[in-house]
């Protein structure tokens, strides 16, 4: 075959990395000239910046009044753990696994916390267990989006609004870019590293109050490390719900973040936000309906990622070459696109099945996508054609 004349316009901004994500346009290092280093995160203008992120959040993500809302250490993870940790126990719980996270999650509950009474509910990368058959009498601990996947749950209202147990959220590469249910959401976590395109280090814990009441009643029967209690004297733990952290944070850190709060508020907040990512969605999803060689992971459209667009190479040539080659497919684009300066970043995650894995959040541009298109197609060509010679 011909290889695919090569393209002319690369993205402007070629970072299409899930995590951490590209910066909000416009964005350099002279944004954080604000931050407050050097100095104790405990004075009141160090915690006057951490109130600023707590309520710049609530009111863009139009979380309630009466939930709460906490900064801890380890990122999303650690807020996961802590939550996982302090709450679970107390009940059944049912944990719904599907791509990378949420079976670390159920790894965890089950080989760390060894409940008794706990159920995994499994799917392959690409498909999403069936939510039908989930137990609310049980805790439930689930990925809104499966950042590893590309497959995320359609909405809320497969959740029971009786539910018994409490729903815990890992919420990372949804919020901000996805229509969370607060009402069905009793604890939500996620990072600052991905939708709003900031630094790592601390992730977000959102708290409803019926998340609240479990924690000043329950008791989990092992040892919390210091960085997962949330509560203190059988009350919830104030402090990082109110602008004081549990460890040393990093302010340049929490400067950047703030910085990408103000932005989402300056284009118009979240429904701005929404409207940025299904635009970058559109142009990936154009592509793949007219190109033959590629698919989306996720077979329902109503599943489907808008954020960490995950997939599949499907042209039949596959069948017809090395083992090797047919697995490394996804790697092997992504080399080749980066020597070119054309995406940094794209490959699968390393526990997916082969393929790409290219980042539409907000912070990315439309016109960004509609570049690197052509550069998918040509470097398909080209490894296709160099494996047919040999």
């Amino acid at each position: 075959m011909n290889t695919i004349q090569k393209p002319d316009i690369r993205p402007e901004n070629p970072r299409f990395s899930s995590g951490p994500c590209a910066k909000r346009p416009g964005w350099s290092p002279a944004v954080l000239s604000d931050a407050f280093v050097a100095r104790s995160h405990r004075h009141m203008d160090g915690k006057a910046k951490f109130l600023e992120i707590l309520d710049r959040t609530r009111s863009i993500l139009g979380v309630p009044d009466d939930y709460k809302i906490g900064i801890l250490p380890g990122s999303d993870t650690g807020a996961m753990e802590a939550a996982l940790w302090s709450m679970l126990g107390a009940r059944g719980v049912d944990l719904l696994s599907w791509e990378t996270f949420g079976s670390t999650w159920a790894a965890d509950v089950i080989d760390q916390l060894k409940l008794d009474e706990a159920r995994v509910l499994k799917a392959e990368y690409g498909e999403l267990p069936d939510l039908s058959q989930v137990d609310f009498s049980h805790d439930v601990v689930f990925t809104w989006n499966g950042t590893t996947s590309g497959v995320c749950v359609p909405n809320g209202d497969w959740i029971a609004a009786d539910r018994e147990g409490l729903t815990i959220c890992d919420a990372t590469s949804a919020a901000f870019a996805m229509d969370l249910a607060w009402d069905k959401l009793d604890v939500t976590t996620y990072s600052w590293q991905k939708v709003m395109g900031g630094e790592a280090a601390h992730g977000m814990m959102i708290l409803s109050p019926r998340a609240v009441e479990r924690l000043e009643t329950y008791v989990p029967p092992w040892p919390l490390p210091k960085v997962f209690r949330l509560t203190k004297g059988g009350k919830l733990f104030d402090e990082p719900f109110s602008g004081v952290t549990i460890n040393t944070p990093s302010m340049l850190c929490v400067e950047d973040a703030i910085d990408g709060l103000r932005w989402a508020e300056e284009i118009g907040g979240l429904s701005a936000l929404f409207a940025r990512n299904q635009a970058n969605f559109a142009v990936l999803s154009e592509w793949v309906e007219a190109t033959p060689w590629i698919d989306f992971l996720a077979a329902d459209p109503a599943s489907r990622s808008t954020t960490s667009v995950s997939l599949k190479v499907v042209d039949p040539w596959l069948e017809t070459v090395d083992a090797d080659v047919a697995a490394g497919i996804g790697k092997r684009l992504a080399v080749i696109l980066e020597e070119e300066g054309a995406a940094l970043d794209i490959s699968a995650h390393r526990n997916a099945p082969p393929g790409l894995r290219i980042w539409a959040g907000a912070t990315v541009e439309a016109s960004d996508l509609e570049a690197l298109c052509p550069w998918l197609d040509w470097a398909f060509s080209k490894i296709k054609q160099e494996a047919d010679h040999g």
